[in-house]
């Protein structure tokens, strides 16, 4: 793929992770939180679900897989969005971008203790400034905000999620997975909804098109475009531009909503932005020039 071509995609697809916040606390005005964020995702695993059906694309087979399709929805979907949305009642769009994307750090952290996984010294260093850089964007923060809880646990919801995805991969078609995860973790909100808040959705144009835009291109598109750049080019270079999507979470928010960036939140938001690159970044240049030293050595010996 040509550089432009692949740095554009790359600016859309982040973009789109990154502005879903700022256009979901729009969304806010017209709706109670969990009912958004169901509606959104229900509608967008309904309308996935249908594509790959019209595809034919291989489902699952048992029932053992259909709960962990199940489980991941319930985290990744249910979890991580239900937060969320809840977080966006009382806390910036940006504060809510930053806490969420903490995730890549926590997955180094999760996979350490509990799967035994080994990581590179520069994934833990991206840890320990990530780390550092939430503790300066928190110290910003004059008064307490539930919202903040909830953005941490969006954060661990999506962790634990990735770990799961990543065990359980082999078992399913990749659309088929993310069709049926939002549709599950969808009627999970739906559900969550009726039972935890009192739900409304005012229907104007405004969020009509706010619905159709978190679904659509907030979810479906951006969900297409980012597994085609990671089907067409390497995933360990495509990930590491993961740290552009609380950038955009920041910039949107401070354009749609006139959200300030203080000073914590510029600094401690450039640390954790370097952490989450070092975490998901590979050095290629090091495992080359390591093949060329014993290639050499090989040689001379």
């Amino acid at each position: 793929m040509k550089k432009f071509n692949f740095f554009t995609l790359i600016i859309l697809t982040t973009a789109l992770m990154g502005s879903s916040f700022a256009i979901g606390k729009i969304g806010l005005g017209y709706s109670s939180p969990l009912l958004l964020a169901g509606l959104r995702f229900f509608l967008a695993g309904l309308i996935m679900m249908v594509i790959v059906m019209i595809q034919k694309r291989e489902h699952p087979s048992s029932m053992k897989n259909w709960g962990r399709v199940l489980l991941i929805g319930s985290f990744q979907t249910a979890g991580v969005m239900g937060c969320i949305f809840i977080s966006l009642r009382t806390i910036t769009a940006s504060e809510s971008s930053i806490l969420t994307f903490m995730n890549p750090l926590l997955v180094i952290i999760f996979g350490t203790i509990l799967l035994g996984h080994r990581y590179k010294w520069y994934q833990w260093s991206g840890v320990v400034l990530g780390f550092i850089g939430v503790g300066i964007t928190l110290g910003g923060i004059s008064d307490f905000r539930i919202g903040l809880v909830f953005g941490a646990f969006s954060a661990v919801f999506w962790a634990i999620s990735t770990l799961l995805v990543n065990r359980w991969s082999g078992h399913f078609d990749t659309w088929v997975l993310s069709a049926y995860q939002m549709l599950l973790g969808g009627g999970i909100l739906l559900f969550l909804s009726s039972v935890l808040e009192e739900p409304f959705f005012h229907v104007t144009r405004h969020s009509v098109f706010i619905l159709l835009w978190l679904s659509i291109m907030s979810s479906i598109v951006q969900f297409a475009v980012w597994y085609f750049l990671l089907q067409k080019g390497d995933p360990g270079r495509t990930s590491s531009y993961l740290f552009l999507a609380p950038f955009f979470g920041v910039l949107t928010g401070s354009v749609l909503l006139d959200e300030p960036i203080s000073l914590s939140l510029l600094v401690g938001g450039s640390f954790i932005l370097i952490g989450i690159y070092l975490v998901n970044i590979t050095f290629k240049k090091e495992v080359i020039g390591d093949m060329r030293f014993v290639q050499n050595k090989a040689k001379s010996g």
